[in-house]
């Protein structure tokens, strides 16, 4: 049941149902809501709302898409905001919520929304990404059935940190490419101190008369013996990464359902972690099942080994991430809204 955050155009978003940011009266209006009456057929559209004729505010209604690529489209009327002591936090949670509920009713499995109430409705964009994503989590942690949920937003500037955590995460990566960068010039500074010794070692070889001096036996004890140890090293090989992950979890006394949904994963993708013993995961997957399990940092390093991974001090993705492990947040929606913010691919979602 993964939640994917993009940008990009709504009415260009494959999925069974879109969601419009409807008004009450259900007509035609800018934006997100003008487009998609464009893009389905502005008269069938038009036609199809009056029909139903009104939705209350933190309701939804379901009409067919006609001309976009969906099924259907969810007109959910999220709340004008005033100052945000008016109740339309829960308004807007109830928009979202009336919307995946009738989706849930017509058996859809995909469902694409913009950020609803955030245009000319005025709602903060920060708090309206917190909302939206909150409220979709409950309603998908709640459910037994899949469905896959994208947030298109238009800008990806839409995806408002927290002034004081983008600061911290900017001066981690920064530090981070800065050391990287010296690392750098120190390979560079050994590899050209390697080429000078090289070069005054092929001057000692040569004698007085400029001839190769013979170079010295090497004790046969000195070289290894290609046929010991292969074996020793196979006893010593490691459990490998499907194993040691369904020992986690056992250790953590948690459900299969409990760490997909955590981990921001579908069931079927789980399944085939589960079933086969010598599954090869994507990095992403990895850290997505590391803040599921709320590991530790040496625990996490160690999971991401066992599937042939590290934590890079120099990698985006992996200074995020490594920042929330080592502050002990291991909520996956919080990290990919970071994630999203720095153009990084999120943990678990179908992007």
């Amino acid at each position: 049941m993964p939640l994917s955050i993009i940008t990009g155009d709504l009415t260009q978003v494959r999925a069974d149902a879109l969601v419009n940011a409807a008004n009450t009266w259900l007509s035609e209006g800018g934006g997100v809501c003008g487009a998609l009456f464009q893009k389905a057929g502005r008269e069938q559209m038009r036609a199809a709302c009056q029909q139903i004729g009104r939705c209350e505010v933190g309701q939804a209604v379901i009409t067919l898409a006609f001309d976009l690529p969906a099924r259907y489209v969810i007109h959910a009327v999220g709340p004008m905001y005033q100052d945000g002591r008016q109740g339309e936090e829960a308004q807007l949670e109830s928009a979202y919520r009336s919307a995946l509920s009738l989706a849930g009713k017509h058996g859809l499995r995909s469902v694409a929304f913009p950020l609803i109430s955030s245009g000319i409705y005025g709602y903060p964009k920060q708090e309206a990404l917190a909302v939206a994503v909150r409220g979709i989590r409950a309603f998908l942690d709640a459910q037994e059935d899949e469905l896959d949920v994208t947030l298109v937003l238009f800008h990806q500037a839409d995806a408002q940190l927290d002034p004081a955590l983008r600061r911290r995460l900017s001066e981690l990566i920064e530090g981070a490419q800065l050391e990287e960068a010296r690392r750098l010039h120190r390979m560079a500074e050994t590899r050209r101190n390697a080429r000078y010794l090289r070069s005054l070692a092929a001057e000692e070889t040569l004698d007085s008369r400029g001839f190769e001096l013979e170079a010295p036996d090497v004790m046969p004890a000195m070289l290894p013996d290609p046929g010991s140890g292969l074996d020793a090293l196979i006893g010593r090989m490691d459990e490998g990464f499907s194993t040691s992950l369904l020992k986690l979890i056992d250790k953590k006394g948690l459900t299969d359902a409990q760490v997909y949904k955590k981990a921001n994963l579908d069931r079927k993708h789980f399944s085939k972690i589960r079933s086969n013993p010598h599954y090869a995961p994507g990095k992403l997957t990895v850290l997505a099942l590391i803040i599921a399990l709320e590991l530790r940092r040496d625990e996490a390093e160690d999971l991401l080994s066992r599937a042939g991974f590290a934590l890079s001090p120099s990698h985006k993705t992996d200074i995020i991430v490594g920042h929330f492990i080592d502050q002990r947040v291991y909520d996956i929606d919080t990290i990919n809204t970071a994630l999203f913010a720095f153009d990084q691919a999120l943990l678990g979602a179908k992007v």
